[in-house]
């Protein structure tokens, strides 16, 4: 799997019903800047809302996976998002007429022949990626449903279904690195027992239903009058029962149940908004329990990136030093705020500030009760940030860096005397045109004690 992000060459178009809403959508799936995500956009709403692809968003796991944001909502994007996550697109805009995707056949094979035909390009931006750790578990115990989640080096699923079914039997379904997506697992079809057919109609779903876009499971037999009942509903006069399946259907491989299951699994999957490293094993999964465990999954990765990501030996030579730092940065004491640095590539700063008793805000800011100005850690922040993007010229002291935005600032631990700062930056997109856009963390030990996303420009110095 490439490192780099991709996105489509250009754009695709589909048209066709809603399998819920049975209302006629047109779909547009654009290539997106690095960093976009895949999002919705309702084209059809004044002001054209987005809608993100994010499990965080999900609210309805009815027969489909709904997301809503804003109060606006899109339905049954689980095709989609399987195709387009799977087939390697991580950034993409669609634009979407009426809230709900189109059904076609009941498979994402459209989307995936329409994906791989059109071909993706790389982007200049790294992909990000959930390397799994140890082994996290879901289960609906009631209801058989269990997944769970392996550390491994690469992302493979496994699926079991067993509904207690004479028709279906035991299916088992895997996906694992080098597998053909637009061929094994894109094609299969959505399904239905014929005995949740009446309940879903009068639950207002599968408006859109017919036979040309779900497998129909026939599990007993059906008699003569309920037969005639489901050409009306189905609007088919030549309907017949064989070998379990409605109206005569062939299957397109023997698992396909199973297949189509872990199409699903893999579009909810991606709402996680990052990629997986790891091994899944799942049986009997569905749309909430799929989206549930990337809720908890996200929650994870938050407190997880709430830890430092760079370990600090004060034992080895500073990658800068106080003189080094003295030299990139035009600030001097008091107001020079970071001691060493002790890592720093590309995208990445990490860097120490010893805070002592002596420091000359501490005299008049809560002196009985010392603490450090948070506008302080920020700034602290800023000037590391400012030597990950000074590094990138080759004569850094010709340079300076000023903030242009700060956003999203959290303070979350005060700092005291005694306690030793560690600043983690991270540059989110490319520098352009000399601007950078960076998320800071400053952590004691391995508490988060402020937070904040800021975007400073590189100044030439006038000469003397």
């Amino acid at each position: 799997m490439s490192t780099k992000q991709q996105t489509l060459k250009a754009p695709i178009s589909f048209s066709g019903k809603g399998l819920h809403t049975g209302v006629r959508v047109n779909m547009t799936i654009n290539p997106a800047d690095a960093n976009t995500g895949i999002v919705f956009r309702r084209i059809d709403i004044e002001g054209q809302p987005i809608i993100p692809a994010l499990c965080d968003h999900v609210v309805d796991t009815s027969r489909g996976t709904t997301i809503e944001f804003g109060g606006h909502r899109v339905h049954t994007i689980e095709h989609v998002m399987s195709a387009l996550w799977t087939l390697g697109v991580d950034n993409a805009v669609i634009d979407i007429d009426a809230e709900e995707t189109p059904i076609l056949d009941g498979s994402a094979r459209a989307y995936a022949e329409a994906i791989t035909s059109t071909g993706l390009v790389d982007q200049d931006a790294e992909r990000s990626f959930y390397h799994v750790t140890e082994k996290m578990v879901y289960t609906i115990p009631e209801k058989g449903v269990a997944i769970i989640l392996y550390p491994d080096d690469e992302f493979a699923v496994s699926v079991h279904v067993d509904y207690n079914s004479k028709v279906i039997g035991n299916q088992y379904a895997t996906f694992v690195p080098g597998d053909n997506y637009a061929e094994k697992i894109a094609p299969c079809r959505t399904f239905v027992f014929l005995h949740e057919i009446e309940p879903l109609i009068k639950m207002n779903l599968i408006k859109g239903g017919d036979l040309d876009n779900a497998i129909v499971v026939v599990e007993n037999p059906v008699p003569d009058e309920q037969l005639e009942h489901l050409k009306k509903i189905f609007n088919k006069p030549d309907i017949e029962i064989k070998s379990g399946y409605l109206s005569n259907l062939e299957l397109r491989c023997s698992n396909e149940l199973a297949r189509h299951k872990l199409l699903d699994l893999l579009g909810d999957f991606a709402l996680l908004g990052v990629r997986i490293k790891g091994r899944v094993w799942a049986t009997r999964p569905g749309h909430f329990a799929n989206t549930e465990f990337m809720k908890q999954l996200k929650h994870a990765i938050r407190k997880a990136g709430e830890k430092p990501r760079f370990t600090y030996d004060c034992r080895k030579p500073a990658l800068y030093d106080i003189n080094d730092i003295r030299r990139m940065l035009p600030h001097r004491p008091p107001f020079l705020l970071v001691d060493r640095i002790f890592y720093c590539d590309k995208t990445d700063v990490a860097g120490i500030k010893n805070v002592t008793m002596n420091e000359p805000f501490f005299v008049g800011h809560f002196p009985n009760e010392p603490v450090m100005p948070g506008v302080l850690i920020v700034e602290a922040m800023a000037q590391c940030s400012g030597i990950l993007v000074l590094n990138s010229v080759p004569d850094p002291e010709n340079y300076s860096t000023y903030f242009m935005k700060i956003d999203s600032v959290k303070f979350k631990h005060k700092v005291v005397p005694g306690d030793t700062l560690q600043f983690e930056i991270h540059l989110l997109e490319p520098i352009r045109r000399g601007v950078a856009v960076v998320e800071g963390k400053a952590f004691v030990g391995e508490k988060l004690a402020c937070e904040a996303v800021m975007m400073a420009q590189v100044v030439k110095n006038k000469s003397k």
